[in-house]
């Protein structure tokens, strides 16, 4: 938290928090959410607080001005997906795949019909997430109507391989303009 309110000033985008809800928790709730109003956070990503249990948790990120952004996967049944859709703040979460993170060879087809599911129920943006890692993934989800994708543990691999973290920083700028340019 001391980092990011060092450097949320100079960005020129909104800085959403992506953490598993036990470092939530272990902290405080309410420590947490006004400490990540206080280093400049916009909103929050917690994909193991399940949506019947958020509310809770959504009182204190309303009160530090958080939002907090909900997912829906290919498994969500149509109804609560229509809960989660309208309950989600800031932007909606699609989670590209059942299973675990990390990147893949393709993207799931049936992301392209889940767009299309998900528009007929709301006007948030949505971004895909979950095994994007190429431009060309990119390019396809962006294709498919995608508001934004959410690439995370490429970019952590981009981090890792590098010899330092000056090297590891050159090598996710590379990496990052090579994923914004293949969008249209």
């Amino acid at each position: 938290m001391s980092m990011l309110k060092e450097v949320t000033p100079e960005l020129s985008c909104p800085v959403v928090i992506f953490s598993y809800f036990n470092p939530i928790v272990r902290r405080g709730t309410g420590c947490f959410a006004a400490a990540a109003e206080e280093a400049g956070v916009k909103g929050i990503i917690i994909p193991d607080l399940p949506y019947e249990e958020m509310h809770a948790f959504r009182k204190k990120a309303i009160k530090n001005n958080l939002e907090l952004i909900l997912l829906t996967t290919p498994a969500t049944p149509s109804e609560r997906m229509k809960e989660i859709t309208k309950a989600s703040e800031g932007f909606v979460y699609l989670v590209s795949v059942v299973g675990v993170t990390g990147a893949r060879a393709t993207i799931n087809p049936r992301v392209k019909d889940l767009l299309q599911e998900i528009r007929q129920v709301t006007n948030k943006a949505v971004a895909v997430g979950f095994g994007i890692s190429t431009p060309e993934h990119v390019s396809q989800i962006a294709e498919w109507g995608s508001d934004g994708v959410i690439i995370g543990s490429a970019m952590v691999k981009q981090l890792g391989e590098a010899n330092s973290p000056r090297e590891g920083l050159k090598r996710l700028d590379v990496y990052a303009k090579s994923l914004k340019n293949a969008l249209p």
